[in-house]
């Protein structure tokens, strides 16, 4: 079955259709392996009713002219005699060989035009060229002064080609990359209807671009261990493939000046077109010489970079050169490399040229990369060939971990697993404690956290052994660092797994590291898991001083201290203490500079920390950005646990905006496998509970919360359980369950208490509110003091829901004058934040209060989301796009975005027009 061509399917289709009345023409586009071809065939199968004319452009007989013409015509020069004599003479000359002068080219097209309606007169005809551009020219023309000139015949033509040939005035489809599903759904096929494990196919789809064939390719030497992802995948389709095979003859019909320079290109990765310059004319040809390549679509050369298109082109080009081939052109291109500028470079073509160890040549591989403000897969290598080159076991045992690190930090979390099983098995202590270091990270991002928890606290134990065996010398430091850092790790894979009662010997262990001396980044560290453990068993006395010093430590890192993982560790530490903008500002700048490093694997935990911080201070469209992006980083990746967390957090902010359908799906994406007390399912937990009470099913809702976590065990999702006491409150008080609602509040007054977040102890008087004695005047004082208390300019749904349920408490009490000011303010404030659900809630309280309400009128507020009004309103009072990204905790550039699709909604241009579009 075809898969992913639906429009070229329904164009041939219209294209056959319309034979009987008038014929057409259709040119297909696309690289090899795109299903050009299958296309044809599609095309051949429902050509019911019609004759058929097929042929295919050789590329043997790309210097005969008109022998693709001959080919296609054979069958039906016996209506030649039908023609006009001139033309009928030409034609025979041309498909005969003996060519066609210029000025008869005409004659020759007027010809086979002629000739096609001849054969068509009795039954419609199609007619086809595959790969019309690898033929023979002369022939392209013809066929392309044909097609358009059918529209009064029954003649269709279909021509497909590779490049992008000019083949005008006819209609045109470019092949386009399979998308996921469709991805999905021919691995599916090809694999006998079993579908690979989703990283499998999202790692496949990746490599194979969307190319059907490498698609295939791929999937035939798939091993079992691959398709369930239990091994890594291959990176690039298979060089021996049918697509592969594809790319080498054509590679192998190229020009020997034109392989040449082409090889020089394949084998320089950074693709500066000045390198490839120089290294050409140093191997006594010219850059111009790839022109050929570049006709064939094999590389494109573009002012800034050389690239190939289908990354399977580089590897067949690699692959095709012998190798004294490939050392004179690594030899070649360091040899036009700056030694200064492009140390890596250089030095990386020099390592490949080698024949064998170079202790020498591995120093310089591993200081260049050290070097490379870019690190990642690029780092990686240089260290993986250092590794190579040395001729000491430690130092290449080293340069291997190294390089592991780099490639995880890259995001390939199977080439880094690929690497550390290449270290030997009695490795130095050090280097096998940064060894399990990466292990465990590499289980708690994308594998099992029990046995990240494992390998974790057992990696902590040997770089501690390390430090101790090397005191006074300057790897100590380092090496009680990275345990401190691998104690972290295994505190968050605690947390995720639900075990936080596990967090005390993780505390103690960290304490045993801890120095009065300590530079900031090691304080850090040591402050947070202190602070996280205080916490967890509910002694905020001792957390809050250790966790607001993490948050001042965090914002106070400059230089190579400042690294994604302190930051992520001090915005985790600011949401611990309700510091809710500056837990913000720090995962913010976790971000900014995880991209700027091309951290990749960062992300999505620094993105889960920077949706929290977005969620409490009310901005629940930035939160969803947010782990949405986490989301996909966390899929391309391999990082099924934190996609998880992502795909939670997703389900609970679509509950909140009682979007229902878009919360169960996130849930369903959730899976079966995520532990029945991690994190991703009490958040799915979490996210079922807020649709029961959308529903007015409190019952439900409690029962579900209630099970997230126990706190006096610390067994479940404890933290998850605090954020939604405020919804497990306001169910349990609907049910009259005193008990389960007064426990949850006790934790989470606690905790609220002893931060200086106004908006935590709106919460708590909120729910208190909730649960006095209806008609009460505690109640009333609560519900007030929880208004007085919300922040005026940040989480207006929170302070909407209060409003809603002090109104919803003054009408129950019999005062419905006094309700409906509240209710009122909660309907205006859920239809400007787009909470339709909600708004719906508080219109039923106003119509019970006594008030005829009609529907919310259709404004330019209407039209816009919480965020995006939250921004015009800013505009509107005259403040800058900077002072809005200050205000808000956004980038200029994110506030940049956002204006424009606010003037488009509203379909304006200006400020001084939004001004008066929210008067």
């Amino acid at each position: 079955m075809l898969r992913g061509r639906t429009e070229e399917r329904a164009a041939i289709r219209r294209l056959l259709g319309d034979l009987p009345t008038g014929g057409g023409a259709l040119l297909l586009q696309g690289e090899p392996g795109s299903g050009r071809s299958a296309l044809v065939d599609y095309a051949h199968r429902h050509a019911e009713g019609c004759a058929v004319l097929a042929g295919t452009g050789l590329p043997e007989e790309a210097d005969l002219p008109y022998a693709g013409l001959q080919r296609l015509l054979d069958p039906v020069l016996d209506r030649a005699p039908a023609l006009p004599e001139h033309q009928r003479r030409v034609l025979l000359r041309a498909v005969a060989g003996a060519g066609c002068p210029a000025h008869r080219r005409l004659a020759l097209s007027l010809a086979v035009l002629g000739l096609l309606a001849a054969a068509a007169r009795e039954t419609p005809l199609l007619c086809t060229m595959d790969d019309v551009d690898r033929g023979d020219q002369p022939t392209a023309d013809v066929l392309a002064f044909v097609a358009r000139r059918l529209h009064r015949s029954r003649v269709a033509v279909l021509l497909t080609t590779a490049a992008d040939v000019p083949l005008g005035g006819m209609a045109r489809h470019r092949l386009r990359p399979l998308d996921d599903r469709d991805s999905v759904a021919l691995l599916t096929d090809r694999l006998g209807g079993r579908p690979p494990a989703p990283p499998v196919a999202a790692a496949l789809g990746a490599a194979a671009g969307g190319n059907p064939q490498a698609l295939l390719d791929l999937a035939g030497v798939l091993t079992p261990g691959q398709c369930r992802g239990e091994e890594p995948v291959p990176e690039t389709p298979p060089p021996d493939g049918r697509l592969g095979r594809a790319y080498r003859a054509r590679v192998d019909r190229l020009p020997a000046d034109t392989r040449r320079v082409l090889l020089l290109a394949a084998l320089d990765e950074d693709g500066e077109p000045a390198t490839l310059v120089r290294a050409a004319r140093a191997a006594g040809t010219a850059v111009e010489a790839l022109a050929p390549a570049e006709l064939a679509g094999l590389v494109r050369v573009e002012p800034r970079r050389v690239t190939f298109p289908q990354p399977l082109v580089r590897t067949v080009v690699r692959a095709a050169a012998p190798l004294a081939e490939r050392r004179a052109a690594h030899l070649l291109l360091a040899g036009v490399l700056d030694g200064t500028r492009h140390r890596l470079r250089r030095a990386g073509h020099l390592a490949a040229a080698a024949p064998g160890p170079d202790p020498a040549l591995a120093a310089e591989l591993e200081q260049a990369a050290a070097e490379y403000a870019r690190g990642g897969a690029v780092a990686a290598a240089a260290l993986h060939r250092a590794a190579e080159l040395s001729d000491d076991p430690v130092r290449a045992a080293a340069r291997l971990v190294a390089a592991a690190r780099y490639a995880w930090s890259a995001g390939r979390a199977h080439r880094a697993r690929l690497l550390l099983g290449e270290l030997p098995p009695a490795a130095e202590v050090a280097v096998a404690g940064r060894a399990d270091l990466l292990r465990g990270e590499l289980e708690l991002r994308t594998g099992r956290p029990g046995l990240a928890l494992t390998t974790l606290l057992s990696a902590a134990d040997t770089l501690a052994a390390a430090d101790r065996a090397c005191t006074g010398t300057g790897g100590a430091d380092g090496d009680r660092a990275l345990a401190l850092g691998a104690l972290v790790r295994a505190g968050e894979a605690v947390c995720f797994a639900g075990d936080q009662y596990r967090y005390a010997e993780v505390a103690r262990r960290a304490e045993l590291l801890r120095r009065p001396d300590d530079p900031p980044a090691t304080e850090l560290l040591s402050a947070y898991v202190a602070g996280t453990a205080a916490t967890l068993r509910g002694d905020h006395e001792q957390a809050g001083p250790a966790l607001r010093r993490a948050v001042v430590l965090g914002g106070q890192l400059t230089g190579a201290a400042s690294t994604p993982a302190a930051l992520t560790c001090a915005a985790a530490a600011g949401l611990l203490v309700a510091v809710d903008g500056a837990a913000h500002r720090l995962a913010e700048r976790a971000v900014e500079l995880a991209r700027e490093r091309g951290e990749v694997s960062a992300l999505p935990r620094a993105l889960e920390l920077r949706a929290a911080a977005e969620y409490w201070l009310g901005r629940h469209d930035a939160a969803t950005d947010s782990s949405r992006e986490g989301l996909r980083i966390a899929r391309d990746t391999g990082q099924e646990n934190w996609a998880g967390v992502h795909l939670g957090m997703l389900a609970v902010l679509a509950a909140v905006r009682a979007d229902r359908d878009t919360a169960l799906r996130r849930i369903r994406e959730i899976g079966e496998d995520a532990g029945a007390h991690s994190r991703p399912r009490a958040l799915a937990q979490w996210a079922l509970a807020v649709l029961d009470l959308v529903d007015n099913r409190p019952a439900a809702a409690a029962a579900r919360l209630a099970g997230l976590a126990c706190p006096g065990t610390g067994r479940g999702q404890v933290l998850v359980l605090v954020m939604a006491t405020p919804y497990l409150v306001e169910a349990a008080a609907a049910v009259a369950d005193r008990p389960v609602a007064g426990a949850a509040l006790a934790v989470f007054d606690r905790w609220a208490s002893s931060t200086a977040s106004p908006s935590r102890r709106a919460l708590s008087a909120r729910c208190h509110g909730l649960l006095a004695p209806r008609g009460s005047a505690e109640a009333e004082r609560e519900f007030r003091t929880a208004l007085r208390l919300h922040p005026t300019d940040a989480d207006a749904f929170e302070r909407a829901r209060t409003e809603l349920l002090l109104g919803r408490e003054l009408r129950r009490s019999r005062r419905p004058r006094a309700a409906r000011e509240h209710l009122h303010a909660a309907r205006e404030a859920f239809t400007l934040l787009g909470a339709a659900s909600w708004a719906q809630q508080a219109t039923t309280e106003l119509r019970a209060a006594g008030e005829s309400v009609g529907p919310p009128e259709e404004s330019a507020a209407r039209l816009l989301t919480g965020q995006q009004l939250r921004i015009a309103q800013l505009v509107a009072e005259g403040a800058t796009n900077r002072e809005i990204a200050a205000r808000m905790f956004l980038s200029t550039r994110t506030v940049d975005h956002h204006l424009r699709n606010i003037f488009h909604r509203l379909n304006i241009r200006s400020r001084t027009e939004l001004a008066r579009a929210l008067s």
